[in-house]
């Protein structure tokens, strides 16, 4: 029992019965009480994420089920904000699912297994435990996109995520095995114990691997040139299960690069770190550049996300050769803030996206911001809060992501130009900043297209403004946040 420690695991073990309660009973709740599996759904979360902040404060680091599931301070930190994401997107996702026949349990249930698997990726200490956490997670976003069977756009997004999703799983899962071909095991820790011990870094089937340990992360992030599915998902799928892959899966997706790569193959850390550092600027360039050209809000935020992902992974290949533990947990706690701070801006741009929907209505056209301060000055202010802190405009805590990420990779001394790099980085970042406002422009200067009155549910409401206020504090007083990611990491390097 001691070995098993469902101490550690307590969090998913309150989101996998609440999924299950939430499936079966939506079949004895009349349509009329659905509400009653939303907020069971809801109380779940907050039960999870009480759970996870108890978790953080214990000082040190809890395993289960035989060194299987790791508990550390990184992976409390990642499952908060994760369980907060999938708050927001069950909350912003009342007016549009209503209108559009599926507030039902499915979503709600499938969101949670989502999370679930979000989960289990961010504490598993082991190659299968990552890949059982990558199927659970994957396979119910694949019928979250397809939640609307009668529109054909929805269903070509799933069968495109389906079938590339899968491709991305097999390259994690051949990496995989040419891992445990060369170490032996399947234990994370293990493998990197082995790896230097037995000197086999140079060995054909570890740098295989490796690439496509990459290959595979990188489709999960969304980074050039593994990106092609982004934008066509993000347009197809239903808003708020974009919202929901836009955020969370991302989250798993640098806990699983960090677990793989900075946890496990440490002594190749010179292979993956180029990797890294090529797959960065490539997402820099595709991301930015493509959405300056894109009319449709949806697929600019696709993009954008490319962009943004390039920006994390500079920091995350920074924390390499930074020479001791602190700076090497620096560059990882940037890399941590700037993937929580992009996920609470990039719900909030989804949150305003699902207010303007209405039935028969996408709002999915930038033009269909038009005049929105006119209309809803405060829901402007939040998107405009979005959209300045995707930028790196001040004061949104993007700002403050986007600087800290360039501090650590000034920091880097691993011979790279890192000069040159992070003025290519600030050169995309001000391409970047010319279509995030040109969203500002459309609401503040241009007149409204309409003059029909929308509103949210009152628990809508108090979310984005939670929301947005959050977006606004954290860019002006960053240093609790920051702090807290810097010292996860630390405390999960040291531990």
């Amino acid at each position: 029992m001691i070995k098993l420690n469902f101490l550690a695991v307590l969090p998913e073990t309150v989101l996998l019965a609440a999924a299950c309660v939430v499936l079966v009973a939506d079949l004895f709740v009349p349509e009329r009480q659905r509400n009653l599996s939303y907020a069971l759904s809801l109380t779940a979360l907050a039960a999870a994420a009480l759970c996870c902040w108890n978790l953080l404060q214990e000082s040190s680091v809890q395993f289960a089920f035989g060194g299987m599931f790791i508990s550390d301070p990184m992976a409390q930190v990642l499952k908060l904000f994760a369980i907060l994401a999938t708050g927001f997107a069950l909350v912003y996702a009342q007016n549009y699912a209503r209108a559009r026949a599926f507030w039902r349990g499915e979503l709600f249930s499938l969101a949670l297994f989502t999370l679930l698997g979000v989960m289990t990726m961010i504490s598993a200490n082991n190659l299968l435990l990552i890949y059982l956490g990558l199927e659970l997670q994957s396979l119910a976003l694949y019928a979250l996109v397809a939640m609307q069977r009668d529109q054909q756009r929805s269903g070509e997004a799933a069968m495109k995520y389906f079938v590339l999703g899968a491709l991305a799983s097999g390259f994690l899962l051949y990496g995989m095995s040419m891992l445990y071909g060369a170490t032996g095991t399947l234990d994370i820790a293990e493998i990197a114990r082995r790896i230097a011990a037995l000197q086999i870094a140079n060995q054909p089937a570890l740098i295989l691997a490796t690439v496509f340990l990459v290959a595979g992360i990188g489709f999960k992030l969304g980074a050039a040139p593994f990106h092609m599915w982004v934008p066509d998902v993000y347009q197809g799928a239903p808003t708020p299960v974009t919202l929901l892959i836009a955020s969370a899966p991302k989250l798993a997706a640098f806990a699983v690069a960090f677990r793989l790569l900075v946890a496990g193959l440490a002594p190749v850390a010179g292979d993956w770190h180029l990797m890294l550092l090529l797959l960065a600027l490539v997402s820099l360039a595709v991301g930015n550049l493509t959405a300056v050209a894109q009319s449709n809000l949806k697929r600019m935020l696709g993009y954008s996300t490319i962009g943004q992902m390039g920006f994390m992974l500079l920091a995350m290949q920074s924390g390499v050769a930074g020479g001791t533990t602190a700076s090497a947990a620096t560059a990882y706690g940037a890399a941590l803030f700037y993937v929580a701070t992009y996920a609470l801006a990039t719900v909030a741009a989804f949150g305003i996206v699902l207010l303007l929907a209405r039935e028969g209505f996408e709002a999915e056209e930038i033009a269909d911001l038009r005049g929105l301060f006119r209309l809803r000055p405060w829901y402007a202010f939040v998107m405009a809060l979005a959209m300045f802190s995707l930028a790196g405009v001040p004061p949104a805590v993007g700002f403050y992501a986007k600087l800290v990420v360039l501090q650590a990779l000034l920091a880097d001394h691993s011979g790279v130009p890192v000069v040159s790099i992070a003025v290519i980085a600030v050169l995309f970042s001000l391409v970047g900043a010319f279509y995030y406002i040109r969203v500002i422009k459309v609401m503040y200067f241009d007149p409204p297209g309409r003059d029909e009155a929308f509103d949210a549910a009152p628990d809508m409401r108090i979310a984005l403004t939670v929301n947005g206020v959050a977006v606004l504090v954290l860019g002006i007083v960053p240093q609790y946040l920051l702090g807290l990611c810097s010292g996860a990491m630390l405390r999960t390097l040291t531990g």
